[in-house]
């Protein structure tokens, strides 16, 4: 009789347990990184705490293409950890990151559904796959959490964080992006302004509208560029002009000006385009962040 009633609640057991696993598929469950990271949502203002695997599943689906090989996600992944470690390390308020691009990107799952529609279910488990790949590994130098920028992609050659953050970083030094040229889609790029647009976003008289002095660093990356006799840092015009690089050239055309970009993003650390193109070579995601980033090892938090 007693091995009678075992055998029904082992039977009542499972069920309850494919139940819950059936109603749960698409919820990830990281237990042995106990980390908990509190996240401000910029959109809903809500402040929620939340375990540390789980936000990186919503930053590497917000951040990076799911489309993109699976060594780069993982790339990713560990850099997007490595982030927002850094981020709770340096906390000091009552939030330890935001969930837009001033922190990095975050969706939640029914964000991820609008996004991906019809495919939510295989890229939802290709991000949530690349994440568990790399459970609890983040980046450190001299024993210590980096700063993992990363962007979208470079205009082939990456740039010293302090030439664009004024932060010297000896593993944020300018590396070769060579997968980051003409074959990509938008690599270049023309925006068309008007010279009223120019003079107002950048506050200065348009009277007349004439671009001298252009300094660029080694990356032929702007670092400064005179109009109408005032000075300006590139990386001040690509954020008034909304550019997508600070890789840029300016033609004078009549009542307009055209200015071309190559590459998008501010061009520190990780070119995400440039991981994807590493790993359609063979890389794996180890080689691709020590690419990128000099110097540095893979831990485990």
């Amino acid at each position: 009789m007693q091995n009678r009633i075992l055998l029904i609640i082992s039977i009542i057991l499972t069920i309850v347990l494919i139940v819950v696993s059936s109603n749960e598929i698409h919820t990830t469950f990281f237990n042995s990184v106990p980390s908990k990271i509190i996240v401000k949502n910029t959109k809903t203002d809500e402040i929620n705490k939340m375990n540390l695997e789980e936000y990186v599943v919503g930053v590497v689906a917000a951040e990076m293409p799911a489309s993109f090989q699976e060594e780069a996600l993982k790339a990713q992944a560990v850099a997007s950890r490595t982030y927002a470690v850094y981020k709770m390390e340096s906390s000091k308020g009552d939030y330890d990151v935001v969930t837009d691009v001033s922190n990095q990107s975050y969706i939640t799952i029914n964000e991820m559904k609008t996004k991906w529609q019809d495919e939510f279910d295989y890229y939802y488990e290709k991000v949530k796959d690349a994440v568990n790949a790399t459970q609890g590994e983040v980046l450190k130098y001299n024993d210590e959490i980096v700063e993992a920028y990363y962007f979208a992609m470079s205009n082939g050659y990456t740039e010293d964080a302090s030439l664009v953050f004024s932060e010297d970083r000896d593993y944020l030094q300018s590396v070769e992006s060579a997968y980051d040229n003409e074959t990509l889609k938008n690599f270049s790029v023309t925006k068309t302004f008007t010279k009223e647009d120019i003079c107002k976003a950048l506050n200065i008289n348009c009277t007349n509208l004439v671009f001298s002095n252009i300094k660029r660093s080694a990356t032929h990356r702007v670092n400064s560029i005179t109009i109408n006799d005032k000075e300006f840092k590139g990386t001040v015009v690509r954020s008034k002009l909304g550019l997508r690089s600070t890789d840029f050239d300016v033609t004078n055309n009549g009542d307009k000006v055209l200015i071309t970009t190559r590459g998008y993003g501010h061009g520190v650390g990780m070119s995400q385009y440039g991981a994807n193109g590493m790993a359609k070579d063979g890389y794996n995601y180890e080689e691709i962040l020590q690419y990128y980033y000099k110097n540095v090892k893979i831990s485990t938090i």
